[in-house]
């Protein structure tokens, strides 16, 4: 036996409870923010261009933001970009995602229940669920106490922040979504969670292989282990062998002429602690800390060492906006009420921002 790994856990690294975009709130429409895009909920997204409504936060801050719309003057996406979800499913089906999801043709144009391009996964047409084993799911409930303990959307919302189909005339706006053309970056659902069974080590590197494999250049990780577990990168590379082993393999794969290897971005983890989480911390990765519409760090954001930038991940349980000072982006109706869109905190919101 050359190395022992113990079969720690992984979690997601959202706060706090989801909050649908009511139909209300839907049917009051607004202008999307400088006209660029027509989707109709773009100026609630506060994250992409900040301009100090109060109503978002009676303290927030014009400018707190990522810059989006000039940013969207020179390009929305690349269809050439493949970011893989490393997360819950995410709905391949949503109006809003559809356009922009990675396809494995030689599995959509097979039969259902073979491995049709014979790379070891059945119906593995959008990505794969590496937890049950199959296509993947975003839809399992798990009620407890009144709770639903399953799947929450985290993967699909996640998503929709990299690459919400833009300029279609309907909901949000994602980072790279594109301009309405077809030219947003894709979208690969690699499944560590599936309703209550969380991933594991064994897990999350089969998940970050198969990306490698099929094309991906973006790995985008809004999960990780808790800050203080690992507290530094030798620990990390000497306990999580495997994990580290399947990361650095993405690393060195070269899947697009526009990244020179592969790109790893994780969030640095919501335990308010003066460190990184992990493997976010480890110095070859990006470890995404969360800002909030005041510009300051968000009250649960980990930060200091091995955090490298910071992004916006919302706030909804400290300003005056609640939900409305949260990141706004897709979710699964399935599981939110018949909602298709709503607001999430955590740097697993700020992560994506980056990603995209």
């Amino acid at each position: 036996v050359r190395n022992v790994e113990f079969n720690t856990k992984l979690y997601v690294t959202s706060v706090g409870p989801r909050r649908p975009l009511t139909a209300a709130d839907m049917a009051a429409t607004r202008a999307a923010a400088a006209g660029r895009f027509n989707d109709p909920q773009l100026s609630r997204q506060w994250h992409y261009n900040n301009n100090g409504d109060k109503t978002v936060a009676s303290t927030s801050r014009a400018g707190a933001d990522i810059n989006a719309q000039d940013a969207w003057a020179i390009t929305a996406g690349n269809p050439g970009v493949v970011v893989a979800i490393v997360d819950q499913g995410v709905k391949y089906t949503h109006p809003d995602l559809a356009a922009n999801m990675w396809i494995n043709t030689q599995e959509k144009n097979g039969a259902t229940g073979a491995d049709d391009d014979g790379n070891g996964y059945i119906d593995d047409i959008y990505g794969y669920n590496f937890v049950t084993r199959g296509a993947v799911s975003w839809d399992r409930e798990v009620w407890v106490g009144g709770e639903n303990k399953g799947d929450s959307g985290h993967g699909t919302h996640v998503a929709g922040t990299v690459a919400a189909v833009n300029n279609n005339g309907i909901g949000v706006c994602g980072v790279a979504g594109g301009t309405g053309k077809g030219d947003g970056v894709r979208l690969m659902s690699c499944q560590i969670f599936s309703g209550d069974l969380t991933g594991d080590a064994l897990v999350s590197s089969r998940a970050v292989k198969y990306a490698a494999d099929h094309g991906a250049s973006i790995l985008q990780c809004s999960w990780g282990i808790k800050a203080g577990i690992y507290t530094s990168d030798n620990m990390f590379i000497k306990q999580s062998p495997m994990d580290y082993e399947a990361l650095q393999y993405f690393a060195a794969q070269k899947n697009c002429e526009a990244l020179d290897g592969g790109l790893i971005i994780f969030s640095a983890g919501n335990e308010s602690t003066a460190m990184s989480g992990y493997p976010a911390g480890y110095r070859d990765y990006i470890s995404v800390t969360s800002f909030s519409p005041d510009y300051l760090p968000a009250n649960y954001t980990n930060y200091g060492s091995g955090c490298n930038i910071a992004a916006p991940g919302g706030e909804t349980s400290g300003l005056s906006g609640g939900e409305k000072a949260g990141v706004l982006s897709t979710l699964c109706s399935e599981t939110s009420n018949g909602a298709d869109y709503g607001y999430m905190q955590g740097t697993s919101m700020a992560c994506p921002h980056v990603s995209g």
